[in-house]
């Protein structure tokens, strides 16, 4: 195992309980208790855990806290126009593409070239209606019940639509995007539609600004490694980008739309 991947699994181990000591991480990975030590020194670093005498326990995370939809709205828009136009470049003529929900997942509906033509599947009433009248572009909002402000639909209707499907693409939304617990997001329900359209994706991005690299929301959507690529107007820190890099997670955004380009060729 590559120290890397150890180093990710080590920080896994140690996000999931109280504590965990050095001895069992040493028989968990085949390796010495001083690599075990050496590992855990970089990770601290990286803000991913804390050393105590005789092993490690969680570091104190950021945790992401919902605003408004009227702020969120409003925040960042400059920066979220830049990911839309990074991730509609990933968009390939005939696709079918599930539109998630969320400010930054519906600046991308708004980014999509007239002369592009293929099925949208969603779940966000504000992306349905941005693109109802586009005749190159077939339609389809599952059903479900409404939340207020993001206008998303979510419950078994929405479960049951999605499962019906399989799509070329989606383009998921976020809470948070961490190195260790992955993929977050605040509201449950739709955490269960969010993992069918990733059972049912060929390739899955998750759609995140600068302000949510490195913090977790209330609950867990998937480790990283479920994702193909990460769509954000941020960079990484050292921890987040190698977690990504091992993950194999590709890292689209304005400052880097050659990625973008090259997987929609």
């Amino acid at each position: 195992m590559l120290p890397a991947e150890r180093r990710r699994r080590i920080a896994a181990e140690v996000a999931a309980r109280p504590s965990v000591k050095t001895e069992e991480l040493a028989d968990l990975f085949s390796v010495s208790g001083e690599t075990i030590r050496r590992d855990l020194l970089r990770l601290q670093s990286d803000g991913l855990v804390e050393r105590v005498h005789g092993g490690a326990t969680p570091a104190e995370r950021p945790r992401a806290v919902e605003d408004s939809y009227a702020r969120r709205r409003a925040l960042n828009v400059a920066g979220k126009q830049a990911m839309a136009r990074a991730a509609v470049s990933l968009l390939r003529p005939g696709d079918t593409v599930i539109f998630d929900v969320g400010t930054s997942v519906a600046e991308i509906a708004r980014a999509i070239p007239v002369t592009w033509t293929g099925r949208v599947l969603t779940n966000s009433l504000p992306v349905g209606a941005e693109l109802a009248d586009r005749p190159g572009i077939e339609v389809l909002v599952s059903g479900g019940r409404t939340r207020s402000g993001d206008l998303a639909l979510a419950g078994g209707q929405t479960v049951a639509f999605f499962a019906d499907y399989y799509a070329d693409l989606a383009f998921l939304g976020s809470g948070g995007v961490h190195p260790a617990a992955g993929l977050t997001d605040f509201h449950s329900d739709e955490v269960d539609v969010r993992r069918v359209m990733l059972d049912h994706s060929t390739r899955c991005y998750a759609i995140a600004d600068a302000t949510k690299l490195g913090v977790i929301a209330a609950r867990h959507v998937c480790a990283l490694d479920r994702l193909t690529g990460l769509v954000s107007d941020g960079t990484p820190d050292e921890g987040l980008a190698e977690a990504l890099a091992t993950a194999g997670v590709r890292l689209v955004g304005p400052h880097d739309t050659g990625h973008a380009e090259a997987d929609a060729s």
